[in-house]
């Protein structure tokens, strides 16, 4: 067996850890961690320094902080909330993300500026969650109407566009007919899973060992989630769909199953999440930016024009759909969560990491598709909550937006 090195998980580890204590040491900036991670790894790759390459040390923790942060994405889904008129809105909302997000993917595909107008257009659907959440807790707004609906309705987008993925782009290359009966396969298996991990759990004698094992050094509830995690994730690799449908599917379990009315482990969540964005989730970002082809992006001028176009193309796709919220929120509050909504990393890092692989885009369309990202980040959160400061009843802009590596 070939021996691993761990010289350049050590680099990439080290920069995770210092992302976020450059953004304390200068809280004027109004940057999410995962951004600083990412040009980081942008600088230690060899685009620029060429000190880190991905090696397999690097490529199986990357591999696994991915399915993490889609598990936690999976697990900010409050079921409360999608229920009754705001699933409608947020139903209708993300149908006509879709729509648009399609006539722009083929708009750019006749224009011969993309090769896959269908990879684009299910990209364009996505919503950041784990940005929004820290943005609309900072503004005051978590818990009121307008809150509860930009939530709900980025957790539509995520689990929409992780649907849409999984149906239309097979690393098998099975047709949309085989996938959706995948895809049904995969449901039943995961719904059977709930039903047994629901009976077990409130069987009294495992309740009450599982409360007698959780603090302790099992952990158990810890183990229990993880082996949630990467036994969805193993059967949807075996079934040949994608393994980010498993690791969000297995938040939603977790979400929907794990409610603690009773507050008997309010620990879980922290635990998972100290895992996750302590430990797999930076060096899923950092190794994105190791893994970016800056020489890509700027190979010609046309390719660097594509980024304010996908920039455009996510706010046209997840801004416009917020009109249907005119019913129930004011119109300032339309334009924040059009704003919000089109709000875009994570998924776009994963879904072109995927299309590449497959060879549905090249190397310059994705280096273009998470430039725009990246600029979404950056630009949307703070817009937004500039525009509810000056409604006069949001909280101040934050110093930093994010400064904790921002949930998918």
């Amino acid at each position: 067996m070939p021996e691993s090195g761990f010289i350049n998980l050590l680099i990439i580890c080290a920069v995770a850890f210092a992302a976020p204590l450059a953004l304390g040491l200068a809280p004027r900036l109004r940057l999410p961690a995962v951004v600083v991670e990412i040009v980081a790894g942008i600088v230690i790759g060899p685009s620029v320094l060429g000190w880190v390459t991905i090696d397999e040390p690097v490529r199986v923790l990357a591999t696994v902080g991915l399915a993490f942060l889609l598990f936690l994405a999976g697990l900010e889904i409050d079921p409360d909330t999608l229920r009754g008129r705001t699933l409608r809105l947020t139903v209708i909302g993300f149908l006509l993300s879709v729509a648009v997000a399609f006539a722009v993917g083929f708009l750019l595909s006749a224009a011969n500026l993309v090769d896959s107008p269908v990879l684009i257009a299910i990209i364009l659907t996505a919503t950041s969650l784990g940005v929004i959440v820290p943005v609309l807790k900072d503004a005051g707004e978590i818990a009121t109407p307008f809150g509860q609906l930009v939530i709900a309705a980025a957790s539509i987008a995520d689990f929409g566009a992780i649907i849409l993925l999984s149906v239309f782009f097979s690393r098998d290359g099975a047709g949309v007919g085989a996938q959706l009966v995948v895809i049904g396969l995969f449901a039943a298996a995961v719904l059977a899973a709930a039903a047994t991990l629901s009976g077990v759990e409130h069987a009294g004698r495992v309740s009450s060992l599982l409360v007698r094992l959780q603090d302790t050094t099992a952990q158990i509830r810890v183990r229990g989630a993880f082996l949630m995690l990467i036994g969805l994730v193993a059967l949807a690799s075996e079934l040949g769909l994608e393994v980010i449908l498993g690791a969000f599917a297995a938040g939603m379990i977790l979400a929907i199953l794990d409610r603690d009315t009773m507050r008997t482990h309010p620990q879980l969540h922290v635990k998972l999440d100290g895992i996750g964005y302590g430990v797999f989730i930076p060096v899923f970002f950092v190794a994105s930016g190791v893994r970016f082809d800056l020489d890509a992006l700027f190979s010609s001028a046309s390719t660097v024009a594509m980024i304010p176009i996908f920039l455009a193309a996510l706010l046209a796709a997840r801004g416009l759909p917020a009109l249907a919220y005119r019913g129930v929120i004011d119109r300032r509050r339309v334009v924040v969560a059009g704003i919000l909504q089109a709000t875009s990393l994570p998924f776009i890092v994963a879904a072109s990491a995927i299309g590449l692989e497959l060879g549905a885009i090249t190397p310059p369309t994705a280096a273009a598709l998470l430039a725009a990202g990246l600029l979404s980040v950056l630009i949307f959160p703070v817009l937004g909550l500039t525009i509810l400061r000056r409604d006069g009843r949001a909280g101040p802009v934050p110093a930093a937006v994010g400064a904790a590596t921002p949930r998918a």
